[in-house]
């Protein structure tokens, strides 16, 4: 038999020659830095099953005898560290090699024992039984290290360097309460440029165990424990989005929850989110989808399925909340809500499109542009009904002392507060038609006009101003005294001009509409001067039939009657205040002096209870806001 045995070497050694070229080629086509993370895949399969063919040969030639001696060796390994407290990693590289090295030589030996004829009680089944035992602890094992690395390695990250437009808070009642200029925050330095450029990414995980997470995902998934690893990975890595939602006081409510919230502590919760789904979206879930690429990128899709096991659920509550909230009510403190929310996500759906991209009809994205849609429709139709409320607020009783009405102070507030919103509310007003009242002409000097005054915003904004003037023409009719009514007027329409005139509003409305209320209230001081002082006047013109004393009588008389009242009414605005009193001094100081001096010779003296510069230090006390004594008079 000699002759056998040498052709049997000869065949075995042929075998091995060949396995031993297929393993070089392997070897040199691993180094292609080209490759598909599927056919590395495959190559390290194909490698693996080559080693396992040697074995098989030297099994064949040799026997069980040094298969059961490796499986025993790889054995004593895994079964010291289940009495062992310490965890793998923990204990250094070595131990963690060394087992690393154990679980592969049970993955070899049960390769090996699966290339053989099994008995039903034969010796090869009892190996393979006791190696497929070992291989389940070291499985169970390796997910208690990757849970532990996973948690005891995790990298928090700040936020800081993420932009967040400045919040706008305003307070509203079905009656307009009034809106005090100071509180309204500075809006001027939100940024409306869109997008910023920098892309955030983060390590989640120390970079320096990412090696060690690779190795147990590479021998799990050789085990063939692919689901097992991947379970492990999505419950630890939901945990961690999990708490990072908790850091940022993001609580889990049901839509009913939200519902149910008032509106002091909605608004909290909705700038909450507003932060949160910025942070979340554009830096955790980016790093996390980097994070699984890293760690599951060689074995073909299955980064992008745990990516999306692990973010979906805190997505769609993220979503479920903005939904709640576009659900209603439309009050216009919600206005800036909305628009908060709607450019938040506007900003982030090329984000939500790269973390979702590889996902084919993707719910979560879809879910995502739904609520952007019906975001931007509750803006609309908020902004809509603050108009119709402006018009429907209705008032039984006249304003006090012709001040600035709180609906005026709230409007103005409001509208100045919006141009921060500008690019969004263009776009999102872009399809709605609107009567212009105070249409832009162009003008014929050639001076060039700001787009922003023929964009939407602009045409609606000054529909709602028109809408505002109307309401007040309205009130200023509950005023029994007419003059008071222009007081009211000249002080309501004023303080929309200042409040265009020093704003963002003066883009939106431009210089003509400026131009033509400022005569408007103009006009309104020139008809109070009428109605009042015209009459006053009157009184000192010699009609022929009055007697001088009668006349000085009449006058005084008047002229105290409207101190008495005029000096409670109240124009707020000094420069006004005090170009109304120098316009009525115009007025009246030289129809005084000139009936004086034409009565001096007629012994009008006697009949004269004031100087004339008695009576212009009077004036100066109309409109102040409170009532006033009269003065000693010069004589009666």
């Amino acid at each position: 038999m000699p002759g056998c045995q040498s052709m049997t070497t000869t065949t075995y050694e042929g075998e091995q020659h060949i396995i031993a070229a297929a393993q070089h080629i392997l070897k040199l086509l691993g180094e292609n830095k080209n490759l598909t993370g599927d056919f590395r895949r495959a190559l390290t399969e194909l490698d693996s099953h080559l080693s396992a063919m040697t074995i098989i040969n030297e099994s064949k030639r040799w026997g069980f005898a040094e298969v059961e001696e490796q499986l025993k060796c790889a054995e004593r390994k895994v079964m010291r560290w289940e009495s062992n407290p310490s965890l793998i990693w923990d204990s250094g590289p070595a131990e963690a090699s060394e087992y690393i090295q154990a679980v592969n030589e049970i993955h070899t030996v049960m390769e090996t024992l699966g290339g053989l004829p099994m008995n039903d009680h034969g010796r090869p089944k009892e190996l393979a039984f006791r190696a497929q035992c070992v291989q389940q602890i070291a499985m169970s094992r390796l997910e208690e290290e990757l849970y532990h690395i996973l948690v005891q390695h995790k990298q928090s990250f700040e936020s800081k360097n993420i932009y967040f437009p400045p919040s706008v808070d305003f307070f509203y009642d079905e009656s307009f309460v009034s809106v005090e200029d100071e509180i309204v925050e500075d809006t001027s330095q939100r940024d409306n440029s869109g997008r910023e450029s920098t892309e955030y990414t983060v390590d989640l995980i120390d970079p320096l165990v990412i090696p060690d997470i690779k190795s147990i995902a590479s021998v799990m998934f050789a085990s063939g424990y692919d689901r097992e690893f991947c379970e492990a990975f999505i419950g630890n890595r939901k945990e961690a989005l999990d708490e990072h939602l908790s850091n940022l006081e993001i609580q889990k409510l049901s839509i009913d929850g939200v519902l149910k919230l008032e509106w002091d502590t909605l608004s909290c919760e909705i700038k909450k989110w507003v932060r949160a789904v910025k942070i979340i979206i554009r830096v955790y879930l980016a790093s996390e989808k980097r994070f699984c690429n890293q760690i599951l990128g060689d074995f073909g899709s299955l980064d992008s399925y745990c990516f999306v096991e692990i973010s979906r659920a805190s997505v769609l509550y993220l979503l479920s909340f903005g939904e709640a909230i576009a659900m209603g009510p439309y009050n216009p403190e919600k206005l800036f809500r909305f628009l908060d929310m709607y450019e938040v996500l506007a900003d982030l759906h090329l984000d939500m499109e790269a973390l979702f991209s590889q996902v084919a009809n993707s719910y979560v994205t879809s879910e995502f542009h739904d609520l952007l849609r019906r975001l931007g429709e509750s803006a609309s139709t908020t902004f809509f009904k603050f108009g119709n409320a402006i018009a429907l607020d209705a008032s039984i009783h006249p304003f006090r002392r012709g001040e600035i009405h709180p609906l005026t102070r709230y409007v103005m507030n409001y509208i100045k507060t919006l141009t921060a919103y500008c690019d969004t509310l263009n776009l999102l007003l872009n399809d709605q038609d609107v009567d212009d009242p105070n249409p832009v002409l162009e003008t014929d000097n050639g001076q060039d006009i700001c787009t922003s005054t023929f964009s939407p915003m602009g045409c609606h904004l000054r529909s709602i101003t028109s809408t505002l003037e109307s309401n007040l023409t309205c009130k200023s009719k509950l005023y029994k005294d007419g003059s008071l009514g222009h007081i009211f007027l000249m002080n309501n329409i004023h303080y929309m001009v200042q409040k265009v005139k020093g704003s963002e509003l003066r883009l939106f409305f431009g210089d003509e509409w400026i131009r033509k209320h400022n005569g408007k209230f103009q006009q309104h001081a020139t008809s109070y001067e009428r109605a009042t002082w015209s009459v006053v006047v009157s009184l000192l013109r010699d009609d022929g039939r009055t007697s001088l004393k009668e006349r000085c009588r009449r006058f005084s008389n008047a002229f105290d009657d409207v101190y008495k009242i005029q000096t409670q009414w109240h124009v707020p605005d000094l420069h006004l205040r005090e170009d109304l009193q120098i316009s009525t001094s115009q007025k009246v100081i030289p129809a005084y002096r000139a009936f004086l001096g034409m009565n001096d010779k007629n012994g009008s003296d006697k009949y004269i209870k004031y100087t004339s510069d008695d009576m212009e230090k009077m004036l100066l006390d109309l409109f102040v806001g409170s009532p006033r004594s009269l003065r000693n008079s010069h004589k009666w």
